[in-house]
């Protein structure tokens, strides 16, 4: 059975909406706030919301944190691979969201941020698996190593997604990872720094050279679908007035799994994730991925003219 296996720690977003991110000795009034789980939950959400079997393959600790994760986990019906790490709770990320939509983090890993060699080798991974993998876990000094000496080994199907920290990333770990990956999935920041190129089509195009391709994830203006050896393709947006743009891009790679996974050609499974990250921007709060019929019914109402894949 195809199946989503998130190898990225999930942590507790702390969320706070200011008209604006204070600057340093500054202070903001917050206007609205909720805890939620926040990292590898979003992209996990979002494919089992487009029908696919979802497991977590992350560190998951204990303590009132992990609590609350672990009660997320399961009424998304995410299955969980690994035992329970004791005496550490999970990691937290303060967000900021302004009235712009922009977002501004402070993150603190726990246990989610410790991996080892045995951890990885006890996974009961399946060769119709799909890995997904942020460069998150490849900045903790805790998961790091581990994670890096399992990318060499090519595990599997693995879809990697960069993060916006990926220039701290070390030079072994990433190239680990950059080898590894089938699919790179990216926003445009991590795609100029990941190639050079400012150019979304020329960087997605650089990206592109292993099994899957690259998606280039541009927000607003959509997103830039590089296959091997092809010349990369605009997939035009769906048009939403965003509220709240926390895990959008986390969405769109869970949704573009599921679709390809379920047999979608990557220009659809694109286009599908860019409706499903738009749709996920026009509610406030957590987890808002929407689901499945919700996502085909707009791609049959709104068509875009696609040309054949071979």
């Amino acid at each position: 059975m195809t199946r989503m296996v998130q190898l990225s720690g999930v942590i507790m977003d702390h969320v706070y909406r200011v008209h604006s991110v204070p600057a340093p000795g500054g202070e903001a009034v917050v206007r609205s706030a909720y805890l939620a789980p926040g990292g590898g939950f979003n992209a996990m959400v979002a494919a089992r919301r487009m029908g696919m079997d979802v497991a977590y393959g992350g560190s998951l600790g204990s303590g009132a944190f992990a609590d609350r994760i672990a009660t997320a986990l399961t009424g998304e019906g995410i299955t969980l691979l690994r035992p329970r790490l004791p005496g550490l709770d999970q990691g937290c990320c303060t967000v900021l969201i302004d009235d712009k939509g922009e977002r501004s983090f402070i993150a603190s890993e726990g246990a989610d941020g410790v991996v080892t060699d045995a951890d990885l080798a006890a996974l009961p991974l399946g060769e119709d698996d799909w890995l997904m993998l942020s460069g998150y876990a490849l900045l903790y000094p805790g998961s790091r190593d581990a994670l890096t000496r399992w990318l060499f080994l090519q595990p599997g199907r693995l879809v990697f997604d960069p993060c916006p920290q990926v220039a701290q990333i070390g030079p072994d770990a990433l190239q680990a990872a950059l080898h590894a990956a089938h699919w790179i999935s990216a926003n445009r920041t991590e795609a100029q720094v990941l190639t050079g190129h400012h150019d979304p089509a020329t960087a997605a195009e650089a990206l592109a050279g292993r099994p899957g391709g690259a998606v280039l994830r541009d927000g607003a203006n959509g997103a830039w679908l590089a296959l091997p050896g092809r010349t990369a393709r605009h997939i035009p947006p769906h048009p939403v007035r965003p509220v709240d743009t926390n895990g959008a891009g986390d969405t769109h790679v869970g949704a573009f799994v599921a679709a390809l996974a379920s047999g979608h050609a990557p220009a659809t499974a694109c286009r599908l994730a860019n409706i499903a990250a738009a749709l996920s921007t026009t509610k406030e709060g957590p987890a808002t991925a929407p689901p499945l019929a919700d996502v085909l019914a707009i791609a049959a109402s709104h068509p875009i003219p696609m040309q054949q894949e071979a």
